[in-house]
């Protein structure tokens, strides 16, 4: 399962970033989004959604969304 399906206010752990990008990788990291990570979707928009790390909080797109398995 991805971002795109997940429920809104629960809480997931990242299992996995399927992105073939190297800069992707890097950018979620420093966001604090890698495996074994806590992530929360605060809400679907229709281009993505707004996603909580950590302390902080994330708009993504779809198309990053649905690379990062939850």
């Amino acid at each position: 399962m991805n971002l795109t399906n997940a429920q809104e206010g629960k809480e997931y752990i990242v299992k996995n970033l399927a992105t073939d990008d190297e800069e992707m990788d890097a950018f979620l990291f420093s966001l604090g989004c890698y495996a074994g990570e806590p992530i929360t979707v605060v809400s679907h928009l229709l281009g993505g959604c707004i996603v909580s790390i950590k302390d902080g909080r994330y708009t993504i797109d779809k198309q990053l969304a649905s690379a990062i398995e939850i």
